[in-house]
């Protein structure tokens, strides 16, 4: 079977991650495989292929914050792709992330629709039916069309025009021409979400969850580390983040508990700090990023709690690490997380409730952890091999 993967990025991110993982597993297993994707650097490699130019997605950014229209445009990375998508001539084409200024969403399924591709598309965040957002939060208007949206100018950083009515009908139109189209969640709760959606209405939907390398995410001897970080017995919670800034992290919720535990024995690390370190309290280790995932294992085996504080997560790759590193997972309830978590290894409280959430984690700090039994009862949930089969029953089931 040929089977073409689209993604914004390969190999570095989440989602670049899961693509690579799922290639290779289909190399190995004999399949043809091969990989489009938009931004990051150009790699090397057989099958794998880069569409768009950064000078294009730079211009596209613009473009998109000058028109308010954010997935269309990229008219060269886009002719490119579809050239390249006609030369393999995939049995499959696999759609990931279509955001990141690589690519007009709607040419592109058009041009599979009109040519009757068998297509399946993952959603990672919801992207896929929303006029613009990632994450729609408690906004319903994705339910019926768009338009007026509380984000386009804040966080999307539209000069002029909120056109995400448009947006959303454009992507309505293109996805009805489908005759074949499945729905791949990352989490059951996504899939509740996208079954809602008026552009999803009579498809096939299925539930894979992410997957982590658990050769590498297991508990490891963190001694080095918690040398290096002048830690002696102090109880640690980690906060691992793409980005602390981030409004839907949650990370003014980490400072502030930060800030509550100061007089304890406890310290707080944060990965993916980008923040200020003047205003940290003393008792907060920000590390500005890792890009090994051997290290991050470390950090995760470290810690005697991992501290969740998103608004909103469709899966949490944070979550299935930490798990799967014997380190329980204490935060706000954020939709996905608290259905895919082991029960017994983590506690989610009412978002925002920063009492409640200081009470959980004294709670659980109190506790004595064997990370052995989290292993245990997480019993290789989140392992890779299980994402790869989930998708291959899905292709085998559907386009054999």
């Amino acid at each position: 079977m040929r089977i073409l993967q689209i993604n914004v990025v390969y190999k570095v991110g989440s989602t670049g991650k899961i693509v690579n993982e799922i290639h290779n597993q289909l190399l190995k297993s004999g399949q043809e495989s091969f990989v489009i994707y938009g931004r990051g650097k150009t790699i090397s490699e057989s099958n794998v292929y880069k569409t768009s130019p950064d000078w294009e997605g730079k211009l596209q950014a613009l473009y998109g914050r000058i028109s308010g229209d954010f997935y269309g445009g990229a008219f060269y990375s886009t002719y490119k792709l579809i050239k390249r998508i006609k030369s393999i001539a995939p049995e499959v084409v696999h759609l990931h992330l279509m955001n990141g200024n690589y690519v007009n969403n709607y040419r592109l399924l058009s041009f599979l629709a009109k040519n009757n591709y068998k297509t399946m598309i993952t959603l990672h965040a919801e992207i896929a039916y929303t006029g613009i957002c990632e994450h729609a939060f408690d906004c319903e208007r994705w339910k019926t069309g768009c338009g007026k949206c509380p984000q386009v100018f804040k966080k999307y950083k539209s000069l002029f025009f909120d056109r995400t009515a448009m947006e959303w009908q454009k992507k309505e139109k293109a996805f009805a021409k489908f005759s074949s189209l499945t729905i791949v969640s990352v989490s059951a709760w996504l899939q509740n979400r996208a079954k809602q959606s008026p552009m999803f209405k009579n498809r096939n939907f299925y539930v894979v969850g992410n997957g982590v390398d658990t050769a590498i995410y297991k508990p490891v001897n963190a001694a080095t580390l918690r040398e290096s970080l002048g830690l002696k017995n102090q109880k640690v919670i980690l906060h691992v983040t793409p980005s602390f800034k981030s409004i839907v992290k949650g990370g003014e919720y980490v400072v502030e508990l930060a800030k509550r535990l100061q007089k304890e024995n406890v310290i707080v690390v944060i990965v993916g700090y980008d923040g200020f370190k003047e205003k940290l309290p003393s008792n907060v280790i920000p590390i500005s990023h890792t890009t090994s995932q051997e290290e991050l294992a470390e950090f995760y085996s470290l810690a005697n709690i991992t501290l969740l504080t998103s608004k909103l997560e469709t899966f949490s790759m944070v979550c299935a690490e930490s798990l799967s590193c014997g380190t329980p997972v204490v935060g706000f309830k954020a939709g996905a997380p608290e259905q895919i978590a082991i029960a017994a290894y983590s506690e989610f409280v009412t978002n925002g409730n920063i009492d409640a959430l200081e009470q959980a984690v004294r709670n659980w700090l109190a506790k004595d952890i064997d990370c052995n039994d989290v292993v245990q009862k997480v019993d290789n949930k989140y392992s890779i091999l299980n994402m790869i089969e989930g998708y291959k029953r899905i292709y085998e089931k559907k386009y054999k």
